[in-house]
C-alpha cells in the first residue's frame, strides 16, 4: 500500500487502517486522494452506516479495499472496480501478485 501510494503522489505517513475502517491521503495538488480501507471485522455492512464508505470510495478518490467481501455491493455502488488484486504468499519473503 505504500508503495501505490507514494507513486500516487502521497507524500505524508501511511499507515495501515487495522484499527478503523480506512485511511485517507491527500495527494499532489489535481490529483485524486487516495484511501485504504481494511473491511476485515466487517461480517457484511447491512447492520452499518449506509454512508460510511462515501467517504473513502467515489469518483475522486483511488481506493485500494483490503478484505472487500463485507462491502462488495455498496463498493460496486460508489464506485467503479477497476482491478482487483490478490496477494498470497509463495514463500519466505515471497509473494505472488494476480491482477484481474
Amino acid at each position: 500500500m505504500r508503495g501505490a501510494a507514494r507513486a500516487l503522489g502521497v507524500a505524508g505517513v501511511v499507515t495501515s487502517p487495522t484499527f478503523t475502517i480506512g485511511q485517507r491521503y491527500p495527494a499532489r495538488a489535481g490529483e485524486p486522494s487516495v484511501a485504504h480501507l481494511d473491511l476485515y471485522r466487517l461480517g457484511d455492512l447491512g447492520s452499518e452506516d449506509p454512508d460510511m464508505l462515501a467517504d473513502y470510495v467515489g469518483p475522486e478518490t483511488i481506493a485500494f479495499v483490503e478484505w472487500p467481501a463485507a462491502g462488495e455491493r455498496e463498493l460496486a455502488a460508489l464506485g467503479t472496480i477497476s482491478r482487483r488484486v490478490r496477494l498470497s504468499h509463495a514463500g519466505g519473503e515471497r509473494r505472488i501478485v494476480e491482477i484481474a
